[in-house]
């Protein structure tokens, strides 16, 4: 079958390749891939490849083996699913507890576009806790998981202030619910109960001095790949009591395919809309990835096999 393989090079990072059809473990469903989203933390990935890796964790498609034990999905259905990796070919092996079945009313495009950014939001949210009348900053909202956490916070009650590089995003997140955009971190007023912090560097202190007493950031993304200097003192300035959490999507005891279906619930509700910036043939995989990287595509990526 074909597979889009890692080549190490900046200005085409993948390549497509001949490889052996995967055979599914126990528990897992083999699919036929018809479409895969991508993400910028791929594109990191691929610049120092790990050897025999192959990268793609967002898919959707339909089940063509079902797993063994009965588990899962079975033959012929639509599916939506988070495989460790390998998703960018033509079939790949999914974990039964990572799949989630689709309705006619929801494309392969759509859903593919929900599983890392739309698990991401969802549990980042999950962490958060309440939100109802809570004052709530974003920094780096323009990609798919702000569109998400906008979309989903909004809708909770939340008054959001997302911060995005430039207008066009921000017009975008002002439809989803976001209350007020800024394009710089140091316009946001604040104070503000909880930040969702994912560029790191310098903006992780800047937020942190705009939150309330007692409030809680929560750091889930390094997209400026530059280190954080925290001076613990700044505490005492303005959010005293305040906590500051990591989170990782990937720590969830809830498992991938339950999530997954509520994503799949809430767009079917009309309540959660994949936000896509770009449509192509997987064919122009590489070229996809080098404009996500460079920060040149607003919300998801999706390639398609068909």
């Amino acid at each position: 079958m074909k597979a889009l393989t890692p080549t190490g090079r900046a200005d085409a990072p993948v390549g497509f390749a001949e490889v052996a059809q995967p055979q599914p473990g126990p528990g897992e469903a083999l699919v036929k891939v018809e479409a895969f989203s991508v993400n910028r933390g791929e594109t990191f990935q691929l610049e120092a490849p790990r050897p025999s890796w192959r990268p793609g964790k967002d898919v959707a498609g339909l089940v063509v083996q079902a797993a063994a034990d009965g588990s899962g999905p079975a033959v012929c259905r639509r599916v939506v699913g988070h495989p460790p990796a390998g998703g960018w070919a033509e079939y790949v092996c999914i974990p039964t507890s990572s799949l989630a079945e689709l309705p006619d009313s929801l494309d392969a495009v759509r859903a593919a576009a929900l599983p890392l950014a739309g698990l991401t939001a969802l549990r980042l949210l999950r962490t958060a806790g309440p939100l109802a009348g809570c004052r709530v900053l974003m920094t780096g909202a323009s990609g798919g998981v702000g569109h998400y956490v906008t979309e989903l916070a909004a809708a909770a009650g939340a008054e959001l202030t997302v911060v995005t590089a430039s207008p066009e995003r921000g017009r975008r997140l002002a439809e989803l619910g976001a209350a007020e955009v800024v394009h710089e971190l140091g316009e946001a007023r604040g104070p503000y109960d909880l930040v969702l912090e994912s560029t790191g560097g310098a903006n992780l202190p800047l937020a942190l001095a705009r939150l309330a007493r007692r409030g809680t950031l929560i750091w889930f993304g390094q997209a400026s790949r530059t280190p954080v200097t925290l001076d613990f003192f700044d505490f005492f300035s303005g959010p005293e009591s305040a906590a500051l959490r990591h989170f990782h999507y990937a720590d969830s005891d809830v498992p991938d395919g339950r999530d997954l279906a509520t994503l799949v619930r809430l767009v079917g509700e009309g309540r959660l809309t994949p936000e896509i910036g770009r449509v192509a043939p997987w064919s122009e995989t590489a070229t996809v990835l080098t404009d996500l990287r460079d920060r040149r595509i607003r919300g998801k990526a999706v390639l398609t096999l068909t």
